[in-house]
């Protein structure tokens, strides 16, 4: 599962809102609630030219949110970007459009507001397009055409899959998943950010500028090679990947006028600028170049192939009986992490198993009681079929002679017959008396039971190990269902989620191909020599490589996969589809090695943990390569080669490492190779083993041991300034932090991390419940009130633009606490916070860590689970934990002094996104636990209409306060004004008591 920022479209609000035009809701009597909608112009309409014809009068929506009022005017721009932008709008709607609706269509498109300069320029840009006056009086109306002497096709365009959707990020389920706004979206309703597959067009000569140097256009075969790349990452590839990428993959340098000139991709691929104040970071997505076929449903199941094998049966052979009693297809749920029951798998690549919940099991549970009660009172009504056939549908009685269930007639014997029970998955052999016509309104639930594909298994789906662990773990269980790919067997990753730690399935199945043989040894008291220390987490836990047949195997294998990668000039092994859990390959001091993918951050930043030295890192996934399919199976029955170990017989124990210590012990082991070690414990429990390290052979003495020289130092005592008060009165001096962090952030601009989503928990963890609103870590009260000038020795980010007071926006509610005190965030923007994370993790997961003056209430990047957050400091405890307040989120947490950071310039230019805010249309009172969690459950994580009813300004961004009405317009009959629900809530509580 993904990290709480699973990523998907964005620009499609789940609900129909706008921007303007919303009726006054105060005045409105209770009577109009049912049938009052609001007459919102819809932004999310599958043709333009429908939204354009229904809303002609529309004026515009609000400011972009990142930019100041009148950023547009006057303002210098990029007319190559802007060019570029315009001949794919274009090139979408041939038939032209009013050049007053430009900026309505490039807003919502590129999130950006169309410079105001570039409509002055329109018409001196004639090889981009035409500009028509009409027969109209009024001058100011003019129409928009591509230019003359372009030929431009004009088609359907297939919705784009999943790019990088904004869900938010930390405040997803740790445990249990929540449906983020990606996945509540509809599909196909609206032009998205990135998506806008415009046709292709032929370059011309006349197209944008670029340097006279510079060729203007690509070759086919450089075409063709930059297409095959981007087919691998349908989520996006960041442009500045593309030159390493490209060296990699086919052993030749990249053309340098590519990056230069990014419009000459066009034609194969949407370029999106996800940074509007960096125009050098742009994310490439490859365009759909199929537009027909098999259409797509809601559900993101191929219509006309998602029928079963034994639906296709029985509609062949029971065609001429059944003609008029088709059952329809199951659907896959829409949620990306399903319940499911396992019923049994003799292939990974066809698990059977059923979905859980409404419409599904409970659906199914509700038509055989009433089968049960259709066949069973009335013994003469139901007639025992004399003669079926093979592949009929039927009515079967079952062994318990209780249940009555649908089956499918598999083979017809003397007085038996054999069935498959098309709800339950299994077969078996009954008598014919047992076996019922099957009444025509019992063809109306689809079949239940049905198959997926464990993803990574694909190698090994009848591998007897694999099966056997599979059914030990998972058979006749209830799981938790990753879904990766949809279609007419799905690929998913099976959690086990009813333990303290969740666990992969799929990943334990994988590990039952081990070769125990080849695993370190390891004996209590025995003694180890040549032991090579890997890594020294900050933890103090410690991971060795033992000499053993295990090792050898290892490197002789990725010393085999190196020649062989050099000798190739393929995409065939960029990894397109990570999933936790997953090995494969990554690079370490130059050299390719293993990796297990530990947690993803949407779908182009994650985790990786390798396995054969135990140091994690964070990486984009063009990083990864698949293993080479001749390696695979020795490479997966060789076991990781990093033992954990943790020091015996010190007094401090793992977790509570001051950061001298941990540097302490990298110094002494860390480029030796002649290390010693004696096993002093095995815990199994925590697979962990304590050991005695030495750093030469006199291992027979232990006061020549690591264990002793640290137990015997001052590196366990607490320096003074560890622990920190909370009045702090000193300042961070802006030209120290500036000089340590410019020169920080230019080492990283070479690798920006793109959006994560994301982990994201999530194991990430990101099958339980929204992190925070309980535990005694996190506290629910609004952030108190700060002196103006707290955080003057950093430039905060420019405050959130907010449209004037009566107009609407598309929000999430992140926090709710009661209708007094939530927090929003704006919907339209929450990709760029997708993707300012991504950067985050990229770049605070490669920094160590350094002693850092934190102060209370300055700004800081703090680590929270696997996300870093901006936050502000509201206290510092003398027990070394530091009270932050998300500034993106609106969380409170408590978090380790250690897991801090400065917050460099380039994660400030991004307005903070979460503001706080309070219901409008109720009197203020103190909400009761049970108004708050009805409250709650109708808004927190839930994207929503906002109808701004005031603004309380405030110089720092964190102690601005809306008061708006709160609109849940996802349903089809009716708009649900929350403060209507809390208000009768109130009242019905006042009448009680």
């Amino acid at each position: 599962m993904r990290d709480g920022q699973s990523e998907g479209k964005t620009g499609a609000h789940p609900n129909k809102m706008s921007n303007q035009n919303t009726p006054n809701r105060k005045g409105n009597p209770p009577a109009e609630k049912s049938d009052k909608r609001m007459t919102l112009p819809s932004r999310f309409q599958k043709e333009v030219h429908a939204h354009l014809s229904r809303n002609s009068q529309q004026t515009s929506p609000p400011l972009n949110l990142n930019e100041s009022p009148g950023s547009g005017k006057g303002k210098p721009y990029n007319p190559q970007q802007v060019q570029g932008r315009i001949r794919e709008i274009l090139g979408k709607y041939s038939n032209g459009f009013w050049v007053s609706k430009l900026p309505q269509i490039y807003r919502e498109l590129y999130k950006q507001d169309l410079p105001t300069e570039s409509i002055k320029d329109l018409e001196t840009w004639t090889h981009i397009c035409t500009v028509e006056k009409t027969c109209s009086s009024n001058p100011s109306e003019l129409l928009l055409y591509p230019a003359k002497e372009q030929t431009t096709t004009s088609s359907p365009s297939p919705t784009p899959n999943s790019t990088s959707a904004p869900a938010p990020t930390s405040n997803t389920p740790a445990d249990k998943p929540s449906n983020s706004p990606a996945q509540q979206r509809p599909r196909s309703t609206h032009l998205t950010r990135s998506g806008s597959r415009s046709p292709q067009s032929p370059p011309s000569s006349s197209s944008s500028p670029s340097p006279p140097s510079s060729p203007a256009t690509l070759s086919p075969d450089l075409k063709l090679k930059l297409e095959e790349l981007l087919v691998k990452y349908s989520n996006g590839l960041w442009a500045h990947a593309l030159p390493k990428l490209f060296q990699d993959t086919y052993k030749t340098k990249l053309p340098g006028h590519v990056l230069e000139n990014l419009h000459l991709l066009s034609d194969f691929c949407t370029i999106d600028y996800p940074m509007p104040d960096n125009p050098k970071r742009a994310i490439l997505y490859r365009r759909s170049s199929t537009g027909g076929g098999e259409g797509e449903d809601e559900n993101c199941n191929r219509r006309n192939s998602s029928v079963s094998e034994e639906e296709l049966r029985v509609r062949q052979e029971l065609g001429r009986r059944l003609s008029n009693h088709a059952v329809p297809s199951l659907q896959i749920p829409k949620e990306e992490y399903p319940s499911v029951l396992v019923v049994e798998a003799t292939n990974t690549n066809g698990v059977i198993l059923r979905y859980i919940g409404e419409g599904y099991s409970q659906a199914q549970e509700s038509m055989e009681d009433e089968m049960r009660e259709y066949y069973g009172l009335d013994q003469s009504k139901p007639s025992i079929l004399s003669s079926p056939s093979s592949g009929q549908l039927v009515a079967v009685r079952a062994e318990e002679e209780e249940e009555i269930l649908r089956a499918q007639v598999c083979e017809v014997m003397a007085d038996k017959v054999k069935v498959h029970y098309v709800d339950h998955g299994f077969s078996e052999v009954i008598s014919k008396t047992k076996v019922f016509e099957l009444h025509e309104k019992f063809f109306q639930l689809p079949f239940q039971a049905t198959k997926c594909k464990l993803a990574g298994l694909e190698p090994f789906c009848q591998e007897p190990a694999v099966l056997k662990k599979f059914e030990t773990m998972a058979s006749g269980r209830i799981l938790l269902a990753e879904i990766l790919e949809r279609g007419q067997t799905p690929l998913v990753v099976l959690y086990d989620t009813s333990q303290d730690d969740d666990v992969n399935i799929n990943a334990a199945c994988m590990k039952a191909l081990q070769d125990k043989t080849l695993a370190s040894p390891l004996q209590v008291n025995s003694v180890y020599m040549n032991v090579i220390v890997s890594s020294v987490c900050s933890d103090g836990t410690i991971y060795c490589q033992l000499p053993s047949r295990g090792l050898a195997k290892l490197n002789e294998i990725l010393e085999k996969i190196e020649t062989y990668f050099h000798s190739q000039v393929t995409s065939e092994f960029l990894v397109s589809k990570p999933f936790c859990g997953k090995v494969c390959l990554a690079r370490y001091k130059g050299k390719w090695s293993r990796v297990e993918i530990t947690n993803l951050h949407g779908s182009r930043v994650l985790d990786i943990l390798f396995i054969d030295v135990g140091v994690q890192a964070s990486v984009e996934v063009f990083e990864l390569r698949e293993i080479p399919p001749q390696f695979l199976r020795d490479l997966m029955a060789t076991p990781p080669q990093a033992v954990k170990c943790c020091l015996a017989d010190l007094a401090v124990s793992v977790g509570s490492w001051t950061p001298d210590a941990v540097q302490w012990l990298r110094d002494k082991v860390l480029n030796t190779t002649d290390c010693s070690m004696k096993v002093a414990k095995v815990d199994e429990s925590k697979r962990c083993t304590y050991v005695h390290l030495f750093t030469d052979k006199s291992f027979h003495d232990p006061a020549h041991s690591l264990n002793h020289q640290m137990a015997q130092s001052d590196l366990f005592k607490q320096r003074p300034d560890v622990f920190l008060t909370s009045h702090s009165p000193a300042k961070i001096t802006t030209p120290t932090l500036s000089s340590k962090t410019s020169s920080t952030s230019n080492s990283t601009n070479g690798s920006p991390a793109s959006s994560s989503v994301g982990a994201k928990p999530h194991l990430r963890r990101a099958l339980s419940g929204p992190r925070g609103g309980g535990g005694s870590n996190t506290i629910t009260s609004s952030p108190p009130e700060t002196p103006s000038s707290a955080s003057s020795t950093l430039q905060l980010p420019p405050l959130l633009e907010l449209p004037p007071a009566g107009n609407n926006i598309d929000v999430y509610v992140s926090v709710a606490c009661h209708p007094g005190h939530f927090v929003l965030q704006p919907w339209r923007d929450m990709y760029k916070l997708v993707v300012l994370m991504g950067e985050m993790i990229l770049y605070y997961n490669k920094t160590e860590q350094k002693p850092l003056n934190i102060e209370k209430n300055q700004i800081y990047a703090a680590k929270v689970e696997n996300n870093w957050h901006r936050v502000l400091v509201k206290g510092v405890l003398t027990n070394g934990l530091v009270s932050v307040y998300e500034l993106d989120y609106g969380k409170h947490e408590l978090v380790s002094c250690t897991q801090l950071r400065p917050l460099i310039k380039e994660f400030r230019q991004l307005p903070f996104q979460g503001i706080t805010a309070q219901l409008a249309g109720l009197k203020p009172r103190q909400w009761s636990e049970e108004a708050s969690i009805v409250f709650r459950n109708h808004v927190e994580k839930k994207p929503l209409v906002a109808q701004l009813e005031a603004i309380q300004e405030s110089t720092n961004p964190w102690d601005r306060k809306l008061t708006v009405f709160l609109v849940d317009t996802s349903q089809e009959e009716r708009d649900i004004w929350v403060h209507d629900i809390m208000a009768e809530f109130a009242d019905e509580l006042t009448n009680e008591l």
